[in-house]
């Protein structure tokens, strides 16, 4: 078993998922609460096959850190909100191999959006690292 993260983004995808594509602060209350309940019984699928580790939804508020010296306070800029790169999720599985992880996120891509429709986001999968290799 090896596990994976499946981000998903607010955009930065390599492409759009559709020509139509409506950002989630433009859906309804109940596209919305649909795409959620989606979201739930991926997660619940995944749990009855043992696969499933976590997941949580982000806001779209951030802000990044640094060091900037000892004695020093953090350094901080931010909020990045129109960040192409802003997560909006992520789920942590525990698959038999990539393969099994691209099919988990392509599942969690047909979540529906505006009209039920499936939206077909692009998931980024990233595997994490297995143990560091050992120097003599």
């Amino acid at each position: 078993m090896a596990k994976y993260l499946l981000l998903k983004h607010y955009r930065g995808a390599p492409e759009p998922a559709c020509e139509d594509f409506v950002p989630m602060d433009q859906w309804t209350p109940e596209e919305i609460e649909a795409h959620i309940a989606f979201m739930n019984h991926v997660a619940d699928t995944l749990r009855e096959r043992g696969e499933f580790v976590d997941s949580q939804a982000l806001s779209p508020e951030g802000t990044f850190v640094r060091f900037d010296g000892e004695g020093k306070a953090p350094l901080t800029d931010g909020p990045f909100a129109e960040s192409k790169d802003l997560i909006a999720g992520w789920m942590i599985i525990d698959v038999d191999s990539t393969e099994r992880a691209h099919e988990a996120a392509a599942f969690l891509s047909s979540a529906p959006g505006p009209g039920g429709r499936p939206i077909g986001e692009w998931i980024e999968v990233r595997p994490f690292m297995s143990e560091p290799p050992t120097f003599d």
